[in-house]
């Protein structure tokens, strides 16, 4: 064993230890700790609200319980009505009693997942939720959410190399008796195991290297009914315009280079996502929603029902931007028209703009469809923060995941995308109001507004485009700009008068809580090249320095060259060396 350890470091990361082969064997990047951190979080936080759930649906049982022997207890004409009713509900709610008396041999409509996990409903348990994480390489993920995670059950690690499986198997072991009693590692192909696998797991765990497309229609078969989603893409090149007749092949949605991108990546995942959930009845609700270092992250919960699921068009819209000017709008797919208890769905109405940007005068870039719909549960996103702040030494990456849920926290749910204060003062070439002073003119407008923690420097409000131009308007009647030529947005913009006359004084509300008490929101990396790394397996190289670093790349290549200086150093006392003396 000694001998095996020498090609090896142990990286030691929360409760877990694992044995990293120094030949890159095996993919391990060191940033993803704000990746992994944030979600022993958030599946904590789920784990509370599954039990929390479970106890609210055993109490409504046992209400409808008594009731029911109530009705019984009142006589048989009673008593066959009653029952009447009970199956009515259980026809128009998709559910049903578990108890004999009521259910008399009738078929259920309750999923054959949802009996598996109520076992031994009678005496209020729950199974402890059983994960999949679908592309594990080195188990550390895996290792993390078994040693750290409390009332976890079984965790499924997969891979379809066998360096990555051999290597998170020895890592089990290395990780004694707990991670050997909760974990499992599979060779295999994590899409073929989900299909094989449907509504089997309360939690799926996606983080490729890459995009995560392909997994994403076997993914949302194999969670259970009301199980959780977590899914990771790295293409972010890919999702923020740099290509985006591949990410529309990808994610069924065209990007725009606007500088709301990153957060329009967050939305196009979660789109993709509700697209693959649908072709099976099924239908997500986003809890949490981040855009971290070169990643975005959703956290989403998968439910079943054909009704629900109808309602999809009115959660997607797509996105008019202005080529010349920082406004965009967004076109909502769907609509519902109600007459008395009936709702029809219908498709939107458009366009919501005109051929021409009402504000300079030049085009639109249409892109999309998104997701419109809130990408945070601010319920959630308070219950996660407060389990983080409760626990913070459990959390290697506290600092970085405490601050953007902080910031998370107070962004605005019901707000897609948002505006940049420094592009609009770009467009019209004018010096910048602080951000507390523009903050002040749209409250006092009569509208909402907040920050992002996509980007320090992104406002989200609900304000309409003319309105945050007659803004600008009067900021740059107070502070005048030079002339500009006639044709430039900026000067098109300038050459209106303002509808709205802007109020610059302090709101109360123009910060937010943790601006106010200097909570630290957006950290510096906490060293150089924190950032994606090489895939497991690629030759590492000099040119690889910019990705790795030099000391990573040099003591690799020196560690290198010591292998083959052994390798070709002849044996002592070799007879058949022609060079060893006589």
């Amino acid at each position: 064993m000694a001998e095996d350890l020498q090609d090896y470091t142990i990286i030691k990361e929360g409760e877990a230890d694992i044995l990293m082969n120094v030949k890159n064997q095996v993919f391990f990047n060191k940033a993803q700790v704000n990746n992994r951190d944030l979600s022993i979080a958030v599946l904590r936080t789920f784990i509370s609200k599954r039990q929390e759930e479970h106890e609210a649906m055993l109490s409504k049982r046992t209400k409808s319980a008594k009731k029911a022997s109530e009705k019984d207890a009142s006589g048989p004409a009673v008593e066959e009505a009653s029952t009447g009713s009970a199956l009515d509900n259980e026809k128009s709610n998709g559910e049903c009693e578990v108890h004999e008396e009521i259910s008399q041999n009738e078929p259920c409509s309750i999923s054959e997942e949802s009996v598996k996990n109520t076992e031994g409903n009678h005496h209020g348990e729950l199974k402890p939720p059983k994960v999949l994480e679908a592309l594990s390489a080195s188990g550390l993920r895996a290792l993390r959410y078994a040693r750290e995670v409390e009332g976890i059950g079984k965790v499924v690690a997969l891979d379809n190399d066998k360096a990555s499986v051999e290597a998170c198997q020895k890592n089990i072991k290395f990780n004694g008796s707990v991670a050997i009693s909760k974990v499992e590692s599979h060779l295999a192909d994590a899409r073929v195991y989900m299909l094989t696998h449907p509504k089997e797991f309360d939690v799926v765990d996606l983080d490729p290297y890459g995009s995560p497309s392909v997994f994403l229609d076997s993914a949302v078969q194999s969670v259970v009914d009301g199980g959780m989603l977590m899914c990771t893409a790295t293409d972010m090149a890919v999702l923020c315009g740099g290509n985006g007749e591949v990410c529309y092949s990808k994610y069924g949605s065209y990007p725009l280079r606007g500088k709301y991108c990153h957060e329009m990546a967050l939305r196009i995942l979660l789109a993709s996502i509700e697209s693959h959930a649908n072709r099976y009845k099924r239908y997500i609700v986003p809890v949490l929603s981040v855009q971290m270092n070169f990643y975005v992250r959703v956290f989403v919960r998968v439910y079943t029902s054909a009704s629900a699921m109808k309602n999809t068009p009115l959660k997607l819209s797509y996105v008019y931007q202005c080529i010349g000017c920082d406004s965009y709008h967004l076109q909502p797919i769907g609509r519902t028209m109600s007459k008395g208890s009936s709702v029809r769905h219908l498709p939107g109405f458009g366009p919501v703009v005109p051929q021409e940007c009402s504000d300079c005068g030049k085009k639109y870039n249409m892109g999309g469809p998104i997701w419109s719909a809130p990408i945070h549960d601010q319920e959630w996103v308070t219950s996660v923060l407060d389990g983080v702040k409760s626990m913070k030494d459990r959390y290697p990456a506290y600092d970085r995941i405490s601050a953007v849920l902080t910031t998370i926290s107070e962004e605005l749910p019901d707000v897609p995308l948002f505006l940049s204060l420094h592009n609009l003062c770009a467009t019209l070439k004018c010096t910048s109001p602080s951000a507390v002073i523009f903050r002040s003119a749209v409250i006092n407008a009569g509208y909402r507004i907040s920050g992002t923690h996509v980007n320090p420097l992104g406002l989200k409000s609900d304000a309409p485009m003319d309105v945050i131009w007659d803004i600008m308007r009067c900021w740059v009647k107070n502070h005048p700009v030079k002339a500009q030529a006639p044709d430039q947005p900026g000067s098109i913009i300038l050459a209106k008068e303002p509808v709205l006359q802007a109020n610059f004084a302090r709101a109360v509300a123009s910060l937010s809580k943790a601006q106010a008490k200097k909570v630290a929101r957006f950290l510096p990396n906490p060293e150089r090249h924190w950032g994606p790394k090489l895939r497991a397996g690629r030759q590492i190289t000099t040119k690889h320095i910019s990705l790795l670093g030099p000391e990573a790349v040099n003591g690799h290549l020196n560690h290198e060259n010591s292998e083959e200086t052994k390798a070709k150093r002849p044996k002592t006392g070799d007879t058949n060396d022609p060079t060893s003396s006589s």
